[in-house]
């Protein structure tokens, strides 16, 4: 057997540390060992070239690499030995920069260390199996999660490639977040302007399949193959017959008398109703948790409403919930976000004081089609001394200590939407930082100021209070003087959906420390899952503002149909081996796999592995009482092997 070692310098990552000349010489001792080379840079072209030329003129059985991470490079070597004619699965990596060179100070002690790790990964090199990638066929066609500005770009993007798309939205329209506002920062854009024609473009193009007021029941398979069973909610309304007049919510009894949702609660609604109007689409649902007829059975002497839909006979208080299932290759989920709840935080008085309003009421109340027609009131008067307050939730230990990223902006919109409506108001801001990052957010900043709203700084730990005075309420902040305020507008956090664990358990997906959707790398895999065919984009990921959840909509879109497009996908080759004679059905495994890989065989009363579905983690082997799990490139010869390399 012939063995290949190279050791990379990583420019002065790894020789800084360690000795690298060093390092090379004590490789050349070991067994098997045919060369040992190092190169500045071994993932660069040269370096790649290098191992290529030895593996033909000195015709390497197995090739070792000392360099960084295995997670960033491994791919890369393994490419090189496939152009070589070899199995990918006889390199073997050693990380000798993160687990070595960047952990120690003592170059001594580190260039020890790195020729231990080398002794360990030659030992078991020799011991490495070919192993062959599976060949997976791919169904064309994608699932999109949530019918929000980022759902809706994702959904268009890989229907306007040729794929059929399933957009699905849990609420009676698609829009999401995005269709509430009244405009969009820096340019000032009506929001309902640039998202109607996108919210339309969806609900028309011949590959995309809308379901609304529908919610995801379970999801199974993996990269290729996914089935999924979608809950379609009754609208109690037969959206082929209904055409959207609304003569239904005018005659309803409970007309404008059940609190609005779209509108933040400001507004009211019938108990049959669309969102807003421009919904997408315009079909009319019945709310089973206010109509008189679903609730009580009887809506006075008939239903009003079905008076008034008269000949159309569109409304149906006979539908029942369905379960549709599909079949799709690929998934995007653009699920989007919940905000802060300030009552969390009851200093800031809000719920019991009138003029206090989160960010997005305010939206509401400034929008042409809210509740007041865009007229700023409260309380039926016009406000002259507003308050914004920042970071409502947001950058605090107490509860969010990440930054929500947009709440700066929206508040400098907001500000300027009171200086346009109300010119001779009065605006203070409390900031503890202003963070203008994006394209033209600077401008803006200082466009608000310029006219006239004043910003005042204060330390993020600094106490803020909001009391009741009069029929106004006075801001209280450490180091400034208080202020009598008619309104006080909360900037509140974008924190992840309340369902984001339930959600992240059904798709097999992971969620970071603060709850998002976790994404497989944050640099170089932004938004890819850990599983195959899964991808992420817009605020399930993290907060971030229109522009850069459209962008990584339609990077989520090309990733996910990549595999549609090639029409197969090759899975990992290292996954659990089962001795079925071993195995005593215990089932421990089976709790353990968070990728629900193992299935119990009730006939044989054993476990089964689905090789396509398994990564190769190797919980399940680890807790298997009785051994009758292996992993493929992991077995307890190879582990043994490195170990005895690790201790020479």
């Amino acid at each position: 057997m012939k063995i290949g070692v190279y050791i990379c310098q990583c420019g002065i990552n790894i020789a800084a540390t360690v000795d690298v000349e060093k390092v090379v010489e004590y490789a050349k001792t070991l067994q098997n060992v045919a060369v040992s080379r190092f190169y500045k840079y071994m993932c660069s072209d040269p370096g790649q070239e290098l191992i290529k030329k030895d593996i033909k003129e000195l015709k390497l059985d197995r090739v070792v690499v000392a360099s960084c991470s295995p997670r960033m490079h491994e791919p890369t070597f393994r490419a090189v030995l496939e152009e070589m004619g070899m199995n990918p699965y006889y390199f073997e990596m050693v990380n000798i920069r993160e687990q070595c060179s960047w952990v120690h100070i003592d170059k001594d002690k580190a260039t020890a260390k790195a020729m231990y790790m080398i002794a360990g990964a030659v030992a078991r090199a020799t011991y490495l199996e070919p192993l062959e990638k599976k060949e997976v066929s791919v169904i064309p066609r994608a699932l999109v999660v949530g019918g929000g500005i980022s759902g809706i770009q994702a959904a268009l993007e890989i229907a306007e490639k040729g794929f059929q798309v399933y957009l699905v939205e849990r609420n009676p329209s698609i829009g999401g977040r995005m269709a509430q506002l009244d405009k969009t920062f820096p340019t000032l854009d009506c929001s309902a302007c640039i998202l109607t024609p996108k919210m339309v473009d969806a609900a028309r193009h011949p590959n995309i399949e809308l379901f609304t007021y529908s919610e995801i029941e379970s999801v199974d398979g993996y990269i290729g193959n996914f089935k999924v069973k979608i809950k379609k909610k009754p609208r109690y309304v037969d959206i082929e017959k209904c055409v959207g007049c609304g003569a239904c919510a005018e005659a309803c009894r409970l007309h404008a008398r059940i609190p609005n949702e779209f509108d933040m609660s400001i507004g009211k609604r019938s108990a049959i109703y669309v969102p807003f109007p421009q919904a997408v689409p315009l079909k009319y649902t019945v709310d089973p948790n206010n109509c008189l007829t679903l609730k009580t059975g009887k809506c006075g002497d008939h239903a009003l409403c079905v008076e008034a839909c008269g000949e159309r006979d569109a409304i149906n208080f006979n539908q029942k919930e369905k379960i549709v299932e599909v079949e799709v290759g690929t998934i995007v989920v653009a699920t989007g976000y919940d905000l802060f709840d300030p009552v969390e935080k009851p200093e800031y008085g809000y719920e019991k004081f009138d003029n206090v309003i989160t960010g997005l009421e305010f939206e509401r109340i400034v929008s042409a089609s809210g509740p007041t027609e865009g007229h700023i009131e409260i309380n039926g008067k016009e406000p002259k001394k507003v308050v914004f307050i920042q970071c409502v939730g947001s950058r605090d230990k107490e509860s969010n200590e990440y930054c929500s990223r947009v709440c700066c902006m929206y508040t400098a919109k907001q500000a300027h939407m009171v200086k346009d409506k109300i010119p001779d108001a009065d605006l203070i801001v409390y900031y503890t930082d202003v963070r203008a990052f994006g394209k033209g957010f600077e401008e803006f900043y200082n466009r608000v100021q310029d006219e006239g709203v004043i910003y005042r700084r204060r330390e993020l730990d600094d106490p803020i209070e909001v009391k009741k005075n009069g029929n106004k309420v006075v801001v209280k902040a450490k180091g400034h003087p208080d202020v009598d305020a008619d309104l006080v507008v909360l900037a509140t956090a974008i924190i992840p959906k309340k369902d984001s664990k339930e959600f992240s358990r059904i798709l097999n997906i992971n969620q970071s420390a603060d709850g998002f959707l976790l994404e497989a790398h944050p640099k170089l895999r932004p938004v890819d899952t850990f599983t195959d065919g899964i991808f992420l984009a817009g605020c399930c990921q993290s907060p971030k503002d229109i522009p850069d959840a459209v962008a990584q909509a339609s990077g989520a879109a090309v990733r996910a149909s990549e595999p549609l497009a090639a029409g197969k996908v090759f899975v990992e080759a290292i996954s659990a081996v089962i001795d079925e004679d071993l195995c005593s059905g215990c089932r421990v495994c089976e709790e353990l796999c968070v990728y629900s890989a193992l299935e119990f065989d009730e006939k044989d009363k054993i476990m089964k592995v689905n090789d396509v579905m398994c990564k190769g983690c190797g919980s399940c082997a680890s807790a298997c009482p009785t051994g009758a799990i292996t992993m493929r490139h992991y077995d307890v010869k190879q582990i043994l092997a490195q170990i005895g390399g690790l201790i020479r």
